[in-house]
């Protein structure tokens, strides 16, 4: 009986899960038509979660990015293009908010340092590897000291 009482507490819980999930779903937008929806879906896309910062705007369920959903959408709504709207979000929570951020000075490390890290990992294996065949012994048993 104990074991009765166990599963169905675990399943209770279990779906008192689901059901404050649910609570968090993504509300529906009234879109004019199908391509202004997929233009919202490619921004959103492109877009970062503050809050959740490995999401981005369009996958998160957080509060903020609720709100910066509907912001984006009032602004589509205004007429606002792309970039305008990318720009307005730019200036007012800088580059972070860009899954790809641009290119300059402050992004350097962001966009060349794994490459960077990888091409001296290279070099760093090449040297230890050099070394490692320079320190073998001169009377180490070779081919010519075979019978």
């Amino acid at each position: 009986m104990t074991m009765m009482k166990s599963f169905v507490g675990a399943a209770l819980a279990l779906a008192l899960l689901f059901a404050g999930n649910a609570a968090y779903a993504i509300d529906p937008l009234p879109f004019k038509d199908r391509a202004e929806e997929l233009r919202f879906q490619h921004l959103a896309a492109e877009l970062r979660c503050l809050v959740c910062q490995n999401q981005n705007l369009a996958d998160s369920d957080a509060l903020l990015a609720k709100d910066l959903r509907n912001e984006v959408f009032e602004m589509m709504q205004a007429g606002k293009s792309d970039s305008e709207i990318k720009e307005f979000l730019v200036q007012r929570y800088g580059d972070f908010v860009l899954y790809k951020p641009p290119v300059k000075p402050a992004t350097w490390a962001l966009w060349f340092g794994p490459a960077l890290l990888l091409f001296v990992g290279a070099i760093v294996l090449v040297v230890v590897v050099r070394r490692r065949g320079a320190q073998v012994a001169p009377g180490a048993v070779g081919e010519e000291d075979l019978p």
